[in-house]
């Protein structure tokens, strides 16, 4: 199915520290989450290993959240959590 990136998610992604190659991979193999008003949620953890704004972290969680219109996924937002997950992967 054809992914369709929103240009709001796309900015809110380089904010919070995500892309557009990470979002299609959550879509693609990330893991269900709940999700409001009708929408679909995913969210992958991946290693970070590495400091976003002066802090170190293990890892980061990024949710994507989207709807199905006409055969095609559409992003509606992504989230970007930073930290460290047990039993993550």
């Amino acid at each position: 199915m054809e992914i369709q990136i929103d240009p709001h998610t796309l900015e809110r992604s380089e904010e919070r520290g995500t892309n557009e190659d990470e979002i299609k991979d959550v879509i693609s193999t990330g893991f269900d989450i709940p999700a409001k008003y009708g929408r679909i949620g995913k969210a992958k953890i991946y290693d970070f290993k590495q400091k976003r704004l002066n802090k170190y972290y293990e890892q980061k969680r990024v949710e994507v959240f989207y709807t199905i219109e006409e055969n095609k996924i559409v992003t509606t937002t992504v989230y970007v959590f930073y930290g460290k997950w047990e039993g993550a992967k």
